[in-house]
């Protein structure tokens, strides 16, 4: 686990950013779009 790479997904969700978080290859290998609901708008999810 690279604790930078979390910081700075961190860190651009609090800009306002979105972030996508992929399960394991050996689960469902999908992908999750998470961000803070206080930044989230129509316009950084489209």
């Amino acid at each position: 686990m690279d604790v930078k790479k979390i910081q700075n997904a961190i860190q651009w969700m609090k800009n306002g950013g979105l972030v996508i978080v992929a399960d394991d290859e050996d689960r469902e290998s999908e992908g999750d779009m998470i961000g803070l609901g206080s930044k989230v708008t129509p316009e950084n999810v489209n």
